[in-house]
């Protein structure tokens, strides 16, 4: 009887202590795991927010423009209509004459709403980069003539980053193309860092870019 006695009071003590284990136990608690996949969530969340916001593209061209070429005798007549992209209202009339050889050194451009013509150059390069013009026009309306220059480069001049200027034919079918004229600012990534200088000793510069198309012509050119 006294074994028995004993044998009870023993397992009455390991049912309390196994009972006062498990309810100090914290509860809800966040295992590593779900802890470190919720922190790799947040990076790429934010690393999803910065490249929006440091990589734009701006597909709205600001001009549209629809050109008409016709080749006569060595020579090439066109009609360019230019419509604001943002204003359809707005549409401007030139018409253009210049020789057909791809080697043309010069064309005339008329204003007809404006009443001015203009004789310009092509551009003449200097050296690899940088390319000079020059014109010269008469205003019917002021009755006055002037004449003008300007360099230009593929790559911008101005602005805190550097900017590419260029353009891009698009072959449709024979007699018909799609020039499109765009920009682009950027800034390239880097990844950098430091130690005792109270830096992060790794950080991520997402560089930026900034696309935008400035203009889209459609050309029809007839041949005959």
């Amino acid at each position: 009887m006294e074994n028995e006695g004993q044998v009870e009071r023993y397992s009455s003590r390991a049912r309390r202590a196994g009972h006062a284990s498990s309810s100090a136990r914290p509860q809800g608690s966040v295992s590593p795991i779900r802890g470190d996949t919720r922190g790799f969530q947040d990076f790429c969340g934010d690393v999803k927010r910065k490249l929006k916001e440091f990589y734009t593209f701006d597909l709205m061209p600001e001009i549209f423009t629809i050109k008409f070429r016709q080749q006569v005798e060595g020579l090439k007549l066109g009609a360019n209509f230019e419509v604001n992209g943002y204003s359809t209202n707005d549409c401007h009339t030139k018409l253009v004459v210049k020789p057909a050889s791809e080697n043309n050194y010069w064309k005339v451009i008329c204003e007809p709403e404006q009443k001015e013509i203009r004789v310009l150059t092509k551009k003449i390069p200097l050296g690899s980069i940088l390319h000079l013009q020059f014109g010269i026009g008469h205003d019917f309306i002021r009755k006055s003539t002037n004449w003008n220059w300007k360099v230009t480069s593929t790559f911008g001049l101005s602005g805190p980053l550097p900017e590419v200027r260029q353009k891009t034919l698009l072959p449709i079918f024979p007699g018909f193309d799609i020039n499109v004229g765009w920009n682009a600012q950027y800034e390239h990534p880097d990844l950098h860092g430091a130690s005792g200088t109270g830096e992060p000793p790794i950080e991520v510069n997402y560089g930026r870019l900034h696309a935008k198309i400035e203009r889209v012509a459609a050309v029809y050119t007839h041949y005959g």
